[in-house]
């Protein structure tokens, strides 16, 4: 297995970030890098190959509410099919884990899908426990995801 290491990215990595594009879903834009990089409580780590070529990510965000104190939400993972089953995004896992912990965030959150097994077993392996009888609600007004027809 090729060595990897993570490394936490600022606000001065945009094209860093750019460069590793290709593990998003969608292209990486460049006004949004800059911004989520540069705000207070947004996390990036980025797992890099000897070569310097990114093969995985997590990125987390602390959320502070006035009665509970701030936790840390896993927004995305991922690791290049090329390089699954190696432990890397576990390590990137305990990696942003250890990041909440350090910032003084009581806890950390994901969401996943049920049957993303490989997901679930990863966020296990980093030390997560699943709970049960969760419903996720979502409200999305982006321009693609509105139906066609909004009378139908």
């Amino acid at each position: 297995m090729d060595e990897i290491r993570l490394v936490a990215l600022g606000p001065r990595d945009v094209n860093t970030l750019l460069a590793a594009s290709a593990l998003f879903d969608h292209p990486v834009r460049p006004e949004w890098a800059q911004h989520f990089l540069s705000a207070s409580g947004h996390h990036l780590v980025l797992a890099e190959n000897v070569a310097g070529t990114a093969v995985g990510f997590v990125s987390g965000v602390e959320m502070t509410h006035p009665d509970k104190g701030t936790e840390m939400f896993l927004y995305e993972l991922a690791v290049r099919a090329d390089h699954r089953g190696r432990g890397i995004g576990e390590r990137l896992v305990a990696a942003l884990r250890d990041r909440a912990a350090s910032r003084g965030c009581y806890g950390l959150w994901v969401i996943t899908d049920e049957g993303n097994l490989p997901a679930r077993r990863t966020y296990r392996r980093a030390g997560g426990g699943e709970s049960e009888g969760q419903v996720v609600v979502v409200w999305d007004w982006r321009e693609e995801a509105l139906p066609e027809n909004p009378d139908a």
